[in-house]
């Protein structure tokens, strides 16, 4: 027989059999539709971190306090003192491939105007901030350095901020607002930035001089962070080695001592999260190519009661000549066409739900094209492979057996 009548034939199996046939795409059709989904939400998510990292500056590089201590004690951030004035001016002085340095010292509490007030974070910077960043001012103006010389009681909003100490229509420009009891005068209100990739809201902050927030809030001369920015993309790498050289000699750490601090740039965040992003979407890939595999052990199970069903019609068509290999293509593309049908049937869906959780759930998704092309690859090798076996036993069954069968 040629092989568009083998399709025929099996297609016309199917439409007798359609209940029974649509109930075995079922593991295959959610099998697809998961990887496809899972798949276009992973790739959505990377595009995602690295829209939101290239946003804070490709540049960027980000210093954090660690302990040293050899005994491996864990300490919280604000606990740890090792990032000073003196690692700033030394960076400044001495750096040939840092292009801006602006400390950080944050403290979290109550920021309050008139009746209202909101829970949010206060960080102390210096004036060079907002470029190192990348944000921008959506009004006002930014503090000066010499704000910051004279210990300021100055702030720069961010919109959420805004948005839950102002009533709408108000300009908080030149208002006066309190963090704790600290009175700050309100001089700029940034643009809006979203969240970052850790998902933390960026716009949840108020600015402030970081010599007014280290003595009139944290009363510490010690640094939380330190953001610097290279001079270009392209010498991140040797400024990051130009500030771990030079933070430790002005910690005087010996050769055999581990740093007391930690340096991170933009592209080794980036290839951290998508690390962990890639792990992910593999572990959920593969309990989704679970239900591919119940799918095709389905597939074999109506395959085997498939040939019990028809063993008359086998032998039928063995005594009027057709041959071994004519019934083996014949319930092997059988089981090729349900498993296919089921893919293209899942590809379909797949595309559907990620568009659904695109829009209601407001998570980025691509559709990329090699998630569809292995999971059609996958449907047709289950087909083949679970198909084979029960195919290949009608085909070595005994003609006048099989006509005796009932």
């Amino acid at each position: 027989m040629k092989i568009f009548n083998h399709i025929q034939l099996a297609y016309q199996a199917m439409m007798r059999n359609r209940m029974r046939g649509i109930l075995t795409m079922l593991g295959i059709v959610i099998g697809v539709a998961a990887v496809i989904v899972i798949g276009a939400a992973g790739e959505g998510a990377k595009y995602s971190i690295k829209a939101t990292l290239a946003s804070m500056g490709t540049n960027l590089i980000m210093v954090t306090p660690l302990s040293n201590d050899p005994g491996g004690t864990r300490l919280q951030s604000e606990e740890l003192q090792t990032l000073t004035l003196k690692d700033i001016k030394a960076i400044e002085e001495r750096s040939l491939y840092v292009s801006a340095i602006s400390p950080s010292s944050q403290s979290e509490g109550q920021a309050i105007h008139g009746a209202l007030n909101w829970p949010t974070t206060i960080e102390g910077v210096n004036e060079k901030f907002l470029p190192i960043r990348n944000w921008s001012l959506k009004s006002g103006t930014m503090f000066t350095e010499k704000d910051v010389k004279t210990y300021a009681k100055v702030c720069v909003l961010g919109q959420t901020v805004v948005n839950h100490l102002f009533s709408k229509g108000i300009d908080p420009i030149g208002k006066i607002i309190r963090f704790g009891k600290l009175p700050l005068q309100v001089i700029g209100v940034l643009n809006i930035k979203g969240q970052s990739a850790f998902g933390q809201d960026q716009d949840d902050v108020i600015l402030s001089p970081y010599t007014t927030v280290q003595k009139r809030v944290t009363a510490s001369v010690y640094f939380g962070g330190i953001y610097a920015s290279a001079k270009s993309e392209a010498l991140s790498d040797a400024a990051t080695k130009e500030i771990v050289d030079l933070l430790r000699l002005t910690h005087r750490l010996r050769a055999e001592e581990s740093n007391d601090f930690e340096v991170l740039t933009q592209v080794e965040m980036l290839r951290t999260l998508n690390t962990v992003t890639g792990l992910l979407t593999i572990l959920l890939m593969g309990i989704a190519g679970i239900s591919l595999l119940i799918g095709g052990i389905g597939i074999m199970n109506i395959m085997y009661v498939t040939v019990k069903e028809r063993t008359r019609e086998i032998g039928l068509r063995m005594s009027i000549g057709a041959r071994g290999r004519d019934i083996l293509s014949q319930f092997l593309i059988e089981a090729v066409l349900i498993s296919v049908s089921g893919g293209i049937t899942g590809i379909i869906l797949g595309q559907l739900n990620a568009l659904i959780v695109e829009k209601l759930m407001h998570w980025p998704v691509a559709a990329l094209t090699y998630p569809m092309l292995i999971s059609f690859s996958f449907c047709t090798l289950i087909g083949i492979f679970f198909g084979y076996y029960p195919a290949l036993k009608a085909s070595r069954l005994d003609p006048i057996e099989a006509l005796r069968y009932e």
